[in-house]
């Protein structure tokens, strides 16, 4: 693989123009594809074949007006309460709203809590009206019945005088006839009264139902609307959200504060932020403080750029025919920018150093290609096994987010082997400073200078950072894997949910609405789960009606939960809708439990009501989500892990290396877990990180963690340990070849680090929540990988293991192929001029 690497770097050396044009022209390609064919981004994190899907299914199916995506708008009178203009104003705010195409309707808040109030009013009058007619029917029942008594004891005496029947009859037929009609008259008044006092438990049902429930709160001052969508929530376009953002505040002229929910003020159409380009711009400040000129150091920059235009760019192409979430680019992102500055930077350090020890300069970018480039491309594997094995799970928006990212990070390794040593061979000379080049010529011209250089890395290699660890290497290793211990420890308390409103800035219109909703209407509201019920044949409206009743009744009975309420019923009345309001939030660990317990229910329900019921919308769906996810991590670390132990064995050809590498992985995950815990969901440097709520960590930060963060471990692991393997392979000691390779590779891998933990920390204050976390979690996990684990533990086991470090079955030893990862097979060979073809190198190692 060296040689072939190497004969690439010359053919890009040589024919650099070729070369650029081609990037040129799929940069091109790939920004015409995102134009036309781009779709709408969303956080649409549903999993076919769930029970949430199948719910929305039957809904869209059988109940389409309750199947679109709904969404709230909190009003909040700027007086005491709000006057009848503010009132007017919400209310032709919402008639406004309907005529919108992608609005099916919406529910004012003022009309609906006036019905619920007259509802009660009504409720009262019907039963003062019920208890008097009742009355009324007793009085005239008595009177019958006194009128029959009189009847009958004159028919007695009648007939006792020995009147003949006829004549008794012509006497008396008259009042008889009065009586009955009397009698039909208070048989009708009775079930008259029925009929109405069956009306008034139904109506006295509907009230206990809708109890504690409000859309107007008690002191006036604020009004919830829900606004029913004709799509998911998720698939709005951007400009149907800012339409209705736009149209609700136009009830500021009527001093009052229209504050959108979470789903729809939420923009997850841009993806760059002022914070993520100050990470970049330190990311360049390394550059140049580690390769002294502006244009070495724009380089690694203008690659990563490169690589995420057409990565990110072909992401976007399919987000037209695809269903994407918003954090697949942004992932796509910030693992293009990270890898791509790194790779290229590891290139370019290496022709440097060669360029300032004498090459000839297509050599010295061929050699580098074939073997620093060799290290970035087993690197540039393992984080792509490790995205690609995101599909394992089944998550569709999970196999959409790894393979996006996987084909950026494959782009970014291409670019690397291609594109940088092309613009290398433009910039020439250019790119070392001419102080740099007048100290190095004067230092190649001195005599013995080969004997100086190698006792300054003698002296750099038992000095250095990696002579104290190997000098210490019990200390080392002690001390870095209990410190790595104590910061997980926090990770025993892991929470997982997808994020609410709870989770925005504290001065977003999202957070401002939730808060407003927690504090007039209970923290349920704004989360709400969906029960849909699957009614008998055959049921007549009344029959219908009593089954609802009967239903939320159970459904109000859990624990935790606050209402339930009837929403709406199918014409064939076979399909109702009912809503469930928790005491607290959607992401709470008590709404989480309160899904759990209304599925255990369902056979209760079935049982006593001939009901069967299912659970759907965004409450649950997140619920779902979680739960799968948690289910998927086990099988992925286990793939994950399993294949890169393969791609290192064949790299490192040896036991230990692949496993200690995988062991330190292990390591720096529940570290950052457990920081993650800490800062997130404990609230721990709260005011440092901008987590002004801490709550439950991102669903599906754990997946994506463990393989962005195993790839990128993978890589410093391969940077390291191919100096180790590639200065014992050139005849150093085992325990010598630790220092020496460590000080070759720490310089580089240092900055690399530095530049990736740059470039991620710029996304832990993102205009994006959902990623903020995301990149705490990599930057963080970055940061103790590569300066705790690889830079600490992996040379003190190494030191200790020795010649151990390097075995290998002799029977592995023969079936395995060789990679030739640390360039076994090239040889350093200068050239006069740039301009002479050189033969290739094949036997030599060169360094």
């Amino acid at each position: 693989m060296a040689l072939l690497l190497y004969r690439l770097g010359k053919f890009s050396y040589r024919h650099r123009w070729l070369v650029i044009s081609l990037w040129l022209a799929v940069m091109v390609a790939v920004g015409g594809a995102a134009a036309a064919f781009h779709g709408t981004l969303s956080n649409n994190f549903q999993i076919p074949g769930t029970e949430t899907q199948q719910m929305a299914d039957k809904l869209k199916e059988k109940l389409p007006s309750a199947s679109g995506g709904s969404a709230s708008v909190v009003f909040e009178a700027n007086g005491e309460e709000f006057s009848q203009a503010g009132k007017d104003a919400v209310s032709a705010a919402l008639t406004k709203l309907e005529t919108l195409p992608d609005v099916q309707g919406t529910v004012d808040p003022f009309a609906t809590q006036a019905q619920l109030d007259q509802a009660a009013a009504d409720l009262a009058a019907g039963k003062e009206q019920s208890a008097a007619g009742k009355a009324q029917l007793e009085t005239a029942a008595a009177e019958l019945a006194a009128g029959k008594a009189q009847l009958d004891a004159a028919e007695q005496q009648m007939a006792a005088a020995g009147m003949p029947p006829a004549a008794i009859e012509a006497r008396l037929g008259q009042q008889k006839a009065a009586l009955a009609e009397g009698q039909a008259k208070l048989d009708a008044g009775t079930q008259e009264l029925a009929a109405g006092e069956a009306k008034l438990a139904l109506g006295a049902r509907q009230l206990e139902a809708s109890e504690g429930l409000r859309f107007v709160s008690e002191d006036g001052k604020a009004a919830i609307a829900q606004v029913q969508f004709t799509t998911s929530i998720n698939g709005l376009d951007p400009e149907v959200r800012q339409q209705v953002q736009e149209i609700v505040g136009e009830v500021s002229a009527a001093d009052v504060t229209a504050l959108p929910s979470k789903e729809i003020s939420e923009d997850i159409s841009e993806l760059f932020g002022t914070a993520e380009i100050i990470g970049i711009a330190v990311a360049a400040l390394v550059l140049i403080i580690m390769l002294g000129t502006l244009i070495a150091a724009g380089l690694p920059l203008l690659m990563a750029l490169v690589g995420v235009a057409v990565g990110v760019g072909g992401t976007f192409a399919l987000s037209g025919a695809v269903d994407m979430s918003s954090i697949s680019p942004m992932l796509a992102l910030m693992l293009g920018l990270a890898v791509g500055i790194d790779y290229s930077l590891f290139i370019v350090n290496r022709h440097r150093g060669q360029l300032l020890a004498g090459m000839d300069a297509e050599e010295s970018v061929a050699l580098a290609t074939g073997t620093s480039g060799n290290a970035v491309l087993f690197a540039g594997l393992t984080v792509i096994i490790a995205l690609a094995a995101l599909v394992v799970p089944g998550l569709p928006f999970l196999a959409v987010m790894g393979l996006s990212a996987a084909a950026t990070v494959a782009v970014a390794v291409v670019v690397a082997l291609t594109l940088t040593p092309a613009v290398l061979s433009l910039v020439g000379r250019k790119l070392i400073s001419k102080r740099a080049w007048a100290r190095a010529e004067e230092h190649n011209a001195a005599p013995g200078h080969d004997a100086e250089d190698r006792a300054r890395d003698e002296y750099r290699s038992s000095h250095g950072w990696g002579g104290i660890v190997t000098k210490h290497p019990w200390l080392a290793l002690l001390a870095g894997v209990l410190l790595l211990g104590i910061v997980a420890l926090p990770a025993s308390q892991l929470r997982l949910a997808l994020p609410d409103a709870s989770s925005e800035p504290v001065a977003s219109t999202a957070f401002q609405a939730y808060d407003t909703t927690k504090r007039s209407f209970g923290e349920g509201m704004t989360g709400p789960i969906i029960v849909v019920g699957d009614f008998p044949a055959g049921l007549s409206e009344e029959e219908a009606q009593a089954k609802q009743f009967d239903v939320a009744d159970i459904l109000r009975g859990t624990e935790n939960v606050s209402a339930a309420i009837p929403l709406a019923l199918s014409e064939d009345r076979r399909t109702a809708v009912f809503q469930v309001i928790p005491d607290e939030g959607p992401a709470s660990a008590s709404t989480v439990q309160v899904v759990s317990q209304l599925r255990a229910e369902k056979d209760q329900i079935e049982d006593s009501t001939g009901v069967s019921i299912g659970l759907t919308g965004q409450t649950a769906g997140n619920v779902d989500v979680s739960t799968k996810l948690g289910d998927a991590l086990p099988p992925y670390l286990a793939i994950v892990v399993g294949l890169s132990l393969i791609l290192l064995l064949l790299v490192f050809r040896s036991i230990w290396v692949p496993l200690l590498a995988t062991g330190g992985f292990l390591l720096s995950l529940a570290a950052a877990f457990g920081a993650v815990v800490a800062v997130y969901q404990w609230g721990w440097l709260g005011t440092v990180f901008g987590v002004e709520n801490p709550g439950a960590v991102l669903s599906f930060l754990p997946i994506i963690l463990i393989g962005v963060l195993f790839g990128l471990a993978m890589d410093y692991q391969v940077f390291i340990a191919s100096g180790m393997r590639e200065s014992y392979m050139h005849g150093e000691s085992a325990k010598h070849a630790v220092r020496s390779g460590f000080s070759h590779a720490a310089a580089v891998v240092t900055a690399a680090a530095i530049i990736m933990v740059s470039v991620f920390s710029g996304f832990i204050f993102s205009h994006l929540n959902m990623v903020r976390p995301l990149g705490f979690a990599m930057a963080f996990g970055v940061l103790i990988d590569a300066f705790v684990v690889r830079m600490t533990i992996v040379p003190a086991v190494m030191y200790l293991l020795g010649e151990k470090a390097w075995w290998l079955p002799r029977w592995l030893d023969r079936i395995l192929p060789d990679v030739d990862v640390e360039g076994a097979k090239l040889r350093t060979q200068a050239t006069p001029t740039a301009d002479v073809a050189e033969p290739e190198p094949e036997e030599v190692a060169a360094r």
